[in-house]
């Protein structure tokens, strides 16, 4: 084990960001300094892995919403909403995992702690967050309270969450009565708009949470009284046990139940057969100078089975005895013996107005013959560790901001870290197990066996896994994962890796090759963006000949297998012309795509043939990669450049019809019927966008390093001259760049030569990028819009033969139809991932057009920008969202911003599901800070397009090393090995160049 002296007064095992701080502590200069500290990251991390792992056994993977989940659903017809509500949460013990409000708990969700409240006024106990079911709101499930993730470590030694508590009643009722009053026309109604938190009557409660060591917590809990009015509340932070003990669980002893028992005043003895002995200890409160001590209450984490069933319970104390004892006033509802499965230190809290208490605890794991300790919560101990850790994080933190973002912008993009990172939580789900049911539980009903993921039996989850959002998605889904990886790998490159493929293992990935989409319909389809994500991860997480080529070959195999699984289940023609459903966009067409088509037929998708461009895009260049260190992969890479240009051909019709519109200039959907009549679905939105993401620039240095893919290529252009007009190469003229279709290059011999791939052509482009950079069509103040503005006046419409007409309309906030649930909307609003995906195949076409293209931005505007400058400028438009505007007020709060700005938190960002485009207020989940996390990358891209002299950037060089090595007049390789010693060469070499981010 790893020791060292912090410098604070601490001593014990260095974290991931302590090793970063002092690596880089005597360099000179802030970009030097940072340069040392990544360069370390990138050279010490794996060998760190190990001790790493230790240090992540705990983190904040407890669930916001385990209740209305699939897993816990044994229903005949699958109605997880109605089948566990919020109102028995409280007296039910779960089965797949535990929630609570602010909380930690280690990666196999056993042993939980979490915050609970009381304000006296409550018909429950504070334990959990609330929100509305999918049936209930009137946009679908929605939390309705206010929390916020303020700062975390990758590593968890250092977090922060904030949590506002109401003084007044809380309006169970008033919220959902008003939500379902309410239609599919109006907005919802939130916490905000209920008055809880007027006259500033509530609570600011922040939970801090700080390692000494691997296994040793510390917890601060400062609860400030915001009203000008002295109030009183009751504090329970709760231990407790998750039941894994009553259902006859495989592995799991039923005679051994762990336990919590007190061993002195506000000290606790945690003991489990597997985990092994911890000590709980409940330090003295201080509120005006006063220290109050705790009174620890147990009870046990079961269910109250007499309340809910009129049966026998399996214990005297069940799991809502300390909602009982204190909200309902029942004095003999938790263990006079002072032991049980679930422990609270109790405090009585009179703050006066403007004043704070603060409470501190901690979880320390027993070595040896240690012995118990009040100590261990001494104020100076507790709070030297929270200071020191704090000092890291705040070091760690100043490494990976770049130079030139000013500090509001600073503050967004560490909110956004911190949202990622509190948004892990561990996952467990043994779909085999739960359609079969447990020994010791009720034999699930014959629906529940043959309904839901059925086909899915393999899948064997109980991972830590990072999730859209832990309230209204506590659930992975496929697509979401592979963008969270995207601003993960720049802070913890093994956990990003680690993710990807998680979900390419036998635990998740069918044996017939295809990737789960989410726990409501494993089987549904998501975009295919895994490859991409893998791509991306593989170049940023270490430097040219550090990078892990064992993570790009597992990936690759597996991905192998998702890749034939589209190409044999998505062709229904067999004409490289896809389908795939709802494909992530759920409400974006005039019929529900997933669903069986009123008309008959079917569609051959425009996003989903571009998706499969874009996957077999980042497969080839995967395979170019692997190729360069064994020649195996040539005859692979061939093969998906095949597959790309086979279906660039089938989208641009160059063989017979494709998806383009000449007359429109735009890509759009066919609606194939069964009597073989065509119509193409003529919507401008999002899908016919997608086809720009299908962007490759083939490097001739590489080419010619392999001389198989080099003979294919020569080959196609020989034998298919139609082909010239779907590539393009650039050469190097007088220093200036040239493109010329590729049947008229010069000679093999120009190295300084590169190719491009994509589904538009130029003049395709061209035209695209014109709706696109349309302030009437696309473009928004707040970002790009996911269907043109033109459907606000004139919505399309689309009928039947019978008669039956279907429209689409601009809706540019929550949806106004129940597609898919109702609780997202594709028809106008501005989303993170695909606008990320814009920004990043526009800087992919400037490096191949550089300033040979440059387009009107906006359109019509006059002002001519290159592409990589528009993609700039659609970044702009997004930070815009979080960063104060010139009155002071984050438009992402929308009708509450004013609020935020008068006190409510002019500091807090909320990172939601979607954006509207016009105004920039948050639609959707709130905490969606999974993909919408994606900030903190555009906020890096943003301050490195400020900065003119990029190399000694070694950020942009991990980006940007494929990039150098065609932007440079360098002589053909002339083998594989020579390549390989040129491309790392060119990391080091002071090289002035000017180039877009993001590869």
């Amino acid at each position: 084990m790893v020791t060292s002296s912090n410098g604070g007064g601490l001593t014990g095992s260095v974290t991931f960001e302590n090793l970063v701080h002092h690596g880089a502590e005597g360099a000179e200069g802030g970009r030097h300094r940072r340069s040392t500290s990544r360069r370390l990251l990138a050279e010490d991390l794996e060998t760190e892995r190990m001790r790493m792992d230790q240090w992540r056994m705990w983190g904040p993977y407890l669930s916001e919403r385990q209740w209305g989940t699939v897993r816990e659903d044994y229903s005949d017809g699958g109605d997880a909403w109605n089948s566990f509500p919020f109102e028995v949460s409280h007296k039910r013990a779960y089965r797949w995992g535990e929630d609570g409000l602010l909380g930690i708990t280690d990666d196999k969700c056993r042993l939980c702690f979490a915050l609970a409240m009381w304000n006296g006024k409550d018909s429950v106990l504070k334990e959990r967050l609330y929100g509305l079911t999918g049936p209930q709101g009137n946009h679908g499930e929605d939390v309705k309270e206010l929390y916020y993730y303020l700062d975390s470590t990758p590593t968890h030694s250092y977090m922060k969450g904030l949590y506002k508590y109401t003084q007044k009643e809380f309006p169970y009722q008033y919220l959902k009565d008003e939500n379902q009053r309410r239609g599919k026309l109006d907005p919802e109604f939130e916490i905000t708009d209920s008055g809880a938190f007027d006259e500033g009557k509530y609570w600011d409660v922040y939970a801090e949470y700080a390692k000494e060591s691997e296994e040793d917590w510390v917890v601060r809990i400062t609860i400030k009284n915001v009203s000008n009015d002295a109030s009183r509340i009751h504090m329970l932070p709760t231990l407790w046990f998750r039941n894994t003990w009553r259902f006859g669980i495989q592995g799991e002893p039923e005679d051994d139940i762990p336990q919590i028992r007190q061993v002195g005043h506000g000290l606790a003895s945690v003991s489990h057969y597997d985990m092994g002995c911890y000590t709980f200890a409940a330090g003295e409160a201080e509120v005006a100078g006063e220290k109050i001590s705790p009174d620890l209450w147990f009870t046990d984490n079961e269910t109250n089975a007499q309340n809910l069933y009129n049966s026998s319970n399996a214990s005297d104390f069940v799991k809502d005895g300390f909602n009982r004892r204190l909200v309902k006033g029942e004095d003999k509802r938790t263990n006079p013996e002072n032991r049980g499965t679930k422990c609270a230190a109790y405090y009585y809290l009179e703050v006066p107005g403007q004043g704070e208490a603060t409470i501190l605890l901690r979880l320390k794991k027993n070595t040896g013959d240690t012995n118990h300790d009040e100590g261990i919560v001494d104020p100076s101990s507790v709070n030297q560790i929270l200071s020191t850790r704090k000092e890291e994080a705040d070091h760690f933190y100043q490494w990976y901001t770049p130079d030139g973002l000013t500090r509001d912008e600073q503050l967004v993009q560490r909110q956004a870290y911190a949202g990622l990172l509190w948004s892990k939580q561990t996952y467990i789900y043994d779909v085999s197990a739960w359609l079969e049911g447990d020994p010791r539980g009720f034999p699930p009903p014959q629906g529940h066996k043959e309904g839901r993921n059925h086909e899915w039996s393999h899948m064997k989850c109980h991972h830590v896994l990072s999730m859209p959002d832990k309230w209204e998605y506590p659930w992975f889904a496929a697509w979401d994962s592979a963008f969270h990886m995207i601003p993960f790998v720049n802070i913890d490159p093994v956990f990003a890796k680690e993710q990807l493929l998680l979900f390419l293992s036998a635990a998740y990935m069918h044996p017939n090759g295809q990737i789960p989409a989410y726990e409501w319909n494993f089987g549904d389809v998501n975009p295919p963006v895994h490859a991409w994500a893998c791509w991306r991860v593989y170049k940023q997480s270490a430097p040219i000949g550090k990078r892990d080529i064992g993570f790009l070959k597992r990936c690759f195999h597996k991905l192998l297998l998702n890749f034939s699984w589209w190409i044999n289940r998505k062709d229904a023609d067999d004409n490289n012309l896809f389908g795939g459903g709802f494909l992530g966009l759920d409400n974006i067409g005039v019929f529900d795509r997933s669903s069986k088509l009123p008309t008959g037929g079917f569609l051959e998708q425009a996003d989903g043939t571009s998706w499969m461009a874009f996957f077999a895009s980042q497969m080839l260049e995967m395979a170019l990669e692997l190729a360069l260190h064994d020649d195996v992969y040539e005859d692979i890479a061939i093969k998906f450049f095949d597959h790309l240009i086979a279906i660039v051909e089938a989208m641009n019709g160059c063989c017979e019809r494709g998806l383009w519109d000449e007359d429109d200039g735009f890509y759009y959907d066919h609606l194939k019927l069964d009597s073989g009549e065509v119509i193409p679905m003529k919507i401008k939105s999002l899908v016919g966008l997608v086809p720009l993401f299908a962007v490759l620039c083939l490097e001739n240095n590489i080419i010619e390093a392999l001389p198989g893919v080099k003979q294919k290529l020569i080959d196609k252009l020989k034998n298919r001259p139609e082909l010239a007009a779907l590539m393009s190469f650039m050469e190097a003229d007088g220093g200036k760049s040239c493109i010329k279709p590729a049947d008229q290059g010069n000679s093999d011999e120009d190295a300084a030569r590169h190719y491009l791939i994509s589904i538009p052509s130029r003049e395709r482009l061209e035209r695209i990028l014109a709706r696109l950079l349309d302030e009437n069509q696309f473009l928004a103040p707040y970002g790009i819009r996911s269907l043109s503005l033109e459907y606000e006046r004139h919505p399309f419409v689309f009928h039947e033969k019978s008669g039956s007409e279907h429209r689409v309309g601009y809706v540019p906030g929550d949806s106004d139809s129940f597609m898919f649930g109702g609780n997202s909307n594709w028809r106008g609003p501005v989303w993170f991932p695909t606008t990320f995906l814009i920004m990043v195949a526009l800087e992919r076409y400037h490096y191949f057009y550089r300033d040979n293209l440059k387009v009107e931005c906006p359109t019509g505007s006059g002002n001519k920008m290159n592409l990589r400058q528009v993609s700039h400028e659609i970044g702009r438009r997004l930070t815009r969202l979080f960063l104060k505007n010139g009155e002071g007020l984050r438009p992402c709060h929308g009708a509450a911003k004013e609020r935020y700005a008068g006190g409510l938190g002019p500091e807090l960002c909320l990172f939601y599901e979607y954006f509207h485009p016009e105004t920039g207020a948050g639609v959707g989940a709130a905490h969606q800070t999974g993909w919408t996390g994606l900030i903190a990358r555009v906020l890096d891209k943003i301050a490195k397009f400020d900065v003119e002299d990029h190399h000694d950037d070694p950020e942009f060089a991990l980006e940007s090393v494929r990039l150098i090595l065609s932007s440079l007049p360098l002589p053909a390789f002339s083998d594989r090995e020579q390549a390989k010693r040129e491309r790392n060469v060119l990391v080091v070499s002071p090289i002035n160049f000017h180039s877009p981010l993001g590869g």
